[in-house]
């Protein structure tokens, strides 16, 4: 659904000097406690934000009548004021005003399925494996990399991350390992044993879709090795060669409410209740997939990411998976790899800093070969499939067939330049890149769109994300003039930097927690608090059209070449998520087939041509640089 955001200057995880606060005891605590809290942004100041948000994307009869729904929204002493004071005793009395609203309403009440339409993948770079024991040998290692980190968060020293110069919170770093989401009949909860008594020390692995509790930790507390894995990994690879199982964990991949329901019936037996149990304290979950089918070169990227998404169907490797995990890491036997994780415990920088430390991991040798001590055979999770059971599975399988064929996903991997072009041209290149999206669409379609891109909250107590609208009547202006002959080209470049600078401006304003998204989101959820009747401004036309975002993108930076996806958040709309390298991007683009407006193909084209277009303006008029 969405991603954080973070701005060019931040450091990645590693390189950054740790919060002095971290050094007393409680150092997290303290960390924590220091932050500023979440601010209510003033009405006055989100309405007219909002009001000028509009402006590029509904039509001048629209925007008048929303005006003056405002206005009388916002009237001295009337509904407005009243909601913006419930809001504002909320703020003061909880660590975060939003943090749970956004839980609940983002994604434990969300009710469509997991796969696809809320939790992202990632995919790697391709691994060369000459043999089986390769497979196995880099996932021993990946997992010992994820211990490594796990370290790090167990002893709080992991380094505290900063942005503009401010410490950001670390709280999500500390909800991604030993978590799960849980069905409920109407709404999920997400439940986190890392606090428990006796906190989980072992792994679930998951081969031709039966599952595996694998201990990696020492009766002393040491984690085992990756040499220790690999021989507990050949033995589950060994005790797992038959795939005539039910794919268990294909329920997974169900509409919330159907897989709730059969989650209950599924947990009513003690075996199956005991082996779910297993599989949701896990730290982790690792995927031994099968090979995917061939297909032609240009083809792979986009299949890969179908892997890492979804898994390509029951006869694949779906079965192979258990979407509720928070972290599931996936390597397949011919090199694919990646992981997919449940989107309620984090945004994707974090995931992005375990992924960095743990591929950097991977690239060390071993210092020593160690002990070779017998190991207990990993625990093989039985599940009892009653004929109940066995029709959901099949009806799980069918569904998210149906959900596959109609996803359609591109990856790009743009070479022609990365973000050292705009930063040479003193331009954003988040900015930069989110103009050129708003170019390719205005081509495409000949009209602007709501556009989401996640900016992320982290500089505050249990900051999540809210929206920066890329959508601006500054980008109006610049597309339209881009393909205008009878503009001159200096003109268009002034229109240009216009349009990243604005664009650049609102990502400040909503890292500081002045966007206005979350704030009209927390006056509405307030009014349902209150049971005052739902005021007119949210049941205005042009509220729904911002609400309908036709591009829901997300940049996501990171030091390993890899890209994010994830799919659209309308039927009729566009996933877009990138990871903007120095010399190239990568892009994931995500539509649907049934919609016939919309064609991940052809945006990617389009997407690439603006970018071109965009330098070659700059390029051919350097006088008009700065």
């Amino acid at each position: 659904m969405e991603d954080g955001q973070q701005k060019e200057k931040v450091k990645p995880p590693g390189f950054l000097k740790p919060f002095s606060l971290m050094k007393v005891s409680g150092r997290f605590k303290a960390h924590q406690d220091s932050l500023p809290r979440l601010p209510v942004p003033p009405l006055q100041q989100s309405l007219d934000h909002y009001l000028k948000a509009l402006q590029p994307i509904v039509s001048e009869e629209e925007w008048a009548q929303t005006k003056q729904l405002v206005e009388e929204f916002q009237t001295s002493g009337g509904v407005g004021e009243r909601l913006q004071k419930g809001l504002e005793r909320r703020a003061k009395k909880s660590e975060n005003w939003l943090s749970e609203w956004w839980l609940k309403t983002a994604y434990l009440q969300y009710r469509q399925p997991l796969v696809i339409h809320s939790s992202p993948g990632l995919m790697l770079p391709k691994q060369d494996f000459m043999d089986l024991q390769g497979q196995l040998r880099f996932a021993a290692k990946l997992i010992e990399g994820v211990l490594d980190f796990k370290a790090m968060i167990d002893n709080e020293t992991l380094p505290v991350e900063y942005l503009g110069g401010k410490p950001l919170c670390m709280n999500q770093y500390y909800q991604i390992l030993s978590s799960c989401r849980m069905p409920g009949p109407k709404q999920d909860t997400v439940v986190n044993f890392s606090k428990v008594k006796k906190p989980p020390l072992h792994i679930t692995v998951v081969h031709n879709f039966q599952f595996f509790e694998l201990d990696v930790y020492h009766s002393d507390g040491t984690p085992l090795t990756s040499d220790q894995i690999f021989v507990q990994l050949e033995k589950i690879w060994n005790s797992s060669l038959q795939t005539n199982k039910e794919p268990v964990g294909i329920l997974t991949s169900n509409h919330r409410n159907s897989w709730a329901k059969a989650y209950n019936t599924l947990i009513k037996d003690k075996v199956n209740r005991e082996s779910v149990r297993s599989i949701q304290q896990s730290i982790f979950t690792m995927c031994l997939d099968a090979p995917m089918p061939r297909v032609a070169k240009e083809e792979y990227l986009s299949h890969v990411a179908g892997q890492m998404l979804h898994g390509g169907g029951g006869p694949l490797n779906s079965g192979n998976r258990w979407f509720d995990k928070t972290l599931q890491f996936i390597v397949a036997e011919d090199g694919s790899c990646g992981l997919v994780y449940e989107h309620a415990a984090a945004e994707g920088p974090p995931i992005i800093s375990l992924v960095d430390h743990v591929m950097e991991f991977t690239k060390k040798p071993e210092s020593v070969r160690s002990p070779m001590v017998p190991l207990p055979m990993p625990r093989k999770l039985r599940f009892n499939i009653m004929p109940e059971i066995k029709k959901d599975i099949e009806k799980a399988k069918q569904n998210l067939g149906i959900m596959i064929q109609d996803l359609d996903i591109r990856l790009m991997v743009f070479h022609h330049f990365g973000k050292d072009f705009p930063k040479s041209q003193k331009l954003s290149p988040d900015a930069f890149i989110q103009v050129a999206l708003q170019l390719a669409y205005y081509r495409i379609y000949g009209h602007a769109c709501a556009t989401y891109e996640s900016a992320s909250l982290r500089m505050y107590h249990l900051g999540r994300t809210d929206t920066i609208r890329s959508a601006t009547m500054e980008s109006l202006v610049f597309v339209k003039a881009m393909d205008d002959s009878s503009m001159l080209e200096n003109q268009k470049i002034e229109l240009l930097r216009r349009a990243v600078q604005a664009h650049r401006a609102y990502t400040d304003r909503a890292i500081r927690g002045e966007a206005f998204d979350r704030h009209l989101l927390g006056l509405k959820l307030q009014a349902i608090e209150d049971l005052v009747s739902m005021p007119d401004i949210f049941m205005d036309t042009s509220y729904a059209i911002a609400m309908h975002f036709n591009l829901s993108t997300s940049q996501v930076p990171a030091k390993t070449d890899c890209v994010m996806f994830f799919g659209p958040v309308v039927p009729d709309g566009y996933g877009v998520c990138y990871n903007p390298g120095a010399a190239h991007i990568n892009f994931s683009v995500s539509a649907y087939n049934s919609c016939a407006e919309t064609n991940a193909a052809h945006l990617a084209r389009s997407l690439e041509k603006a970018l071109l277009d965009m330098r070659a303006l700059l390029q051919g008029h350097p006088w008009a640089k700065l």
